[in-house]
């Protein structure tokens, strides 16, 4: 496994990490479904221990994913090894009590509440969770200050920014001064590490890593789901719903990725190792950091670390999504 550095920081995170979302289970936030369904404690243990076995060393995790169900399954798991991993979690889309989740004492109760889950004395990341900071950013000013505050006290190691649109990386950056950012990335869409984006200009500049989720496309790259038989997500699943997974969308794709199959191979593992080492070619990217649910998935994703593209591979898959 190979490790890059996350910004100007001395952290150092393996290229294929793991994304905890799956682990918080079925979920609603404010009446929101955003969790997942069919999550077994026991498989994602046995996922857990292999992923180390393999060097990685990252764990991504939020306060949201199942209302901090996914942190404490994640202490539970690593036991007496929680401090020998980098653990990112995050703050933002639980609102708890508060009027909005970015309040500054929500923040705090937040971040000692996830030390508690986590049973650590740290966080290595600690992600603003999304760019919606209150009507005219009425909390933006008092959220940084806060979480500066956290990182003087040692309770956060560096600082991270997770959003979902250019507009607000390029408002957000230069005010919270990340040393990571986070957002989805894919080989369908790539509008924050593509060449000519705004916010790659920007972590060029200020020598920020991009931490990619949703790198698989919740799948769809790798030939899972098809038209003839769409999926169907049960209640309190994120994806009930979503466009990407109807039956429209889903024909659209496959003569993609009939292309890319001929090319790169038909398994899984081959479509994995496509998908994963496309993002990975971009000096921008830090890490990627797949969902999972159990061993066969964790697996797959690692059988793709150390198999880096051409340029020629790269540029293929460029062709067929452009």
């Amino acid at each position: 496994m190979k490790y890059r550095k996350l910004g100007k920081s001395d952290i150092e995170v393996s290229e294929i990490s793991l994304g905890c979302w799956t682990m918080g289970g079925l979920n609603w936030v404010n009446g929101m479904p955003n969790g997942w369904a069919n999550v077994d404690e026991k498989e994602v243990a046995e996922a857990i221990n292999y992923a180390i076995d393999q060097g990685v060393n990252h764990f991504d995790n939020a306060d949201v994913y199942g209302n901090g169900r996914a942190e404490r399954m994640l202490a539970r798991i690593l036991g007496d090894r929680t401090n020998n991993f980098i653990i990112s979690t995050k703050v933002g889309w639980f609102p708890g009590t508060a009027a909005h989740a970015y309040e500054p004492a929500h923040i705090r109760h937040q971040c000692e509440q996830s030390l508690i889950n986590l049973k650590r004395d740290y966080i290595d990341i600690y992600y603003f969770h999304h760019g919606h900071f209150g009507d005219n950013d009425e909390y933006l000013d008092d959220a940084i200050e806060v979480m500066y505050k956290l990182k003087d006290e040692g309770k956060v190691r560096i600082i991270g920014q997770s959003a979902y649109s250019n507009e607000d990386f390029q408002k957000l950056i230069p005010k919270v001064k990340p040393d990571v950012i986070q957002s989805f990335a894919n080989a369908m869409e790539t509008p924050f590490i593509e060449e000519g984006s705004p916010t790659r200009k920007l972590m060029e500049e200020n020598q920020i890593s991009f931490v990619a989720f949703r790198p698989l496309g919740q799948g769809l790259l790798l030939d899972k789901y098809h038209k003839e038989n769409p999926p169907k997500f049960e209640d309190g699943d994120h994806r009930k719903g979503l466009e990407r997974f109807s039956a429209e969308s889903l024909a659209q794709l496959e003569p993609k990725l009939a292309k890319l199959k001929e090319k790169f191979g038909s398994t899984v593992e081959d479509l994995a190792r496509m998908a994963l080492q496309y993002l990975l070619h971009y000096n921008v990217v830090g890490a990627v950091i797949p969902g999972f649910r159990n061993l066969q998935q964790v697996k797959v994703n690692l059988s793709a670390a150390d198999k880096p593209l051409t340029e020629e591979e790269f540029d293929f898959i460029n062709q067929v999504f452009a």
